[in-house]
């Protein structure tokens, strides 16, 4: 059985954090504890974790890694990491690192630049870019969550900050019935954050291929897999990033709870093993262990 590190992992109690953003999704309104996860991730092969931030309110951040950092420092070497939730083009972002400099487990921040309230560009300011560059400085990578009809815009950031290095989320945010040419252009519900077109799409990942500091993050798109999908669904989009950012540039993350809007992490680890199934195995290896090993210095 292949080993796997998760690079995507969330928990989240909602008797210590506010998440706004679940109370519009009602099968993630709950809180998701670290025995809920071993369970869905029993038999997976996964043996070690990174934990992504969750997008809690803003008064909640500091909470977040408060409580998340002792399962990094338990025994069971299950959570070896964390990405932590911050604004760079905030003010306090640099006051924000120094207080936490002292935590060994953070590899990362992220801020969530998808949801269709952000104002677009916001990443290419001034203030964000600066806090990008400081990140780099302290050996802290940035994963880029936007959306996927602006990539092109993370194009141009990673350029900018080529002594930081970023993590593509889920395949850029693709809808893969998109990708796959089962839907023209759009999204399967009315919230516009993921209409794109597959060329766009195309185009905005084989630009970021192109930046060496640059990784893609092989997750999130099952969770809108829809009725009866299948590995083929799915294929075309985890193909075209394979090809675009080679074999040591991805690396493999459940998103669970996430993911189960449109399937179990099992599932979903069944078919991305399927998709990868006639690479060499090497390459496969790398995908889902190794290069998370390198990347967040595990």
């Amino acid at each position: 059985m292949l080993d796997i590190i998760d690079t995507h992992q969330h928990l989240w109690n909602l008797d210590r954090l506010k998440l706004p953003w679940v109370e519009g999704v009602p099968a993630l309104n709950r809180s998701f504890e670290i025995s809920d996860y071993l369970k869905a991730s029993a038999s997976s092969g996964i043996r070690r974790t990174v934990y992504m931030e969750v997008d809690a309110h803003p008064v909640d951040k500091q909470k977040e890694i408060d409580d998340m950092t002792p399962h990094c420092q338990e025994d069971s070497d299950l959570i070896l990491g964390m990405v932590v939730s911050a604004d760079p083009g905030k003010p306090g972002f640099a006051e924000f690192l120094g207080a936490n400099s002292g935590n060994p487990f953070i590899k990362g921040v992220r801020q969530v630049l998808h949801n269709p309230e952000q104002v677009s560009k916001y990443c290419l300011t001034p203030e964000f870019v600066q806090s990008i560059r400081a990140l780099g400085k302290r050996d802290l990578l940035f994963d880029i969550c936007i959306r996927p009809a602006e990539l092109h815009d993370a194009v141009e950031l990673c350029r900018q900050v080529p002594e930081t290095t970023f993590v593509l989320d889920h395949c850029g945010n693709a809808d893969p019935y998109v990708v796959n040419g089962h839907r023209k252009i759009g999204s399967s519900s009315s919230d516009t954050t993921y209409i794109h077109s597959k060329e766009s799409w195309q185009k905005g990942i084989f630009k970021l291929g192109e930046l060496e500091n640059v990784y893609c993050k092989i997750s999130g798109i099952v969770a809108r897999a829809e009725t009866d999908w299948n590995a083929e669904t799915l294929a075309p989009t985890v193909n075209t990033c394979l090809e675009a950012f080679g074999e040591d540039r991805v690396v493999f993350g459940g998103d669970w709870p996430v993911c189960t809007l449109g399937a179990s992490l099992s599932q979903w680890i069944a078919a991305l093993k399927e998709i990868v199934s006639t690479r060499p195995t090497v390459v496969q290896e790398k995908m889902f262990s190794i290069n998370a090993e390198r990347l967040y210095q595990l």
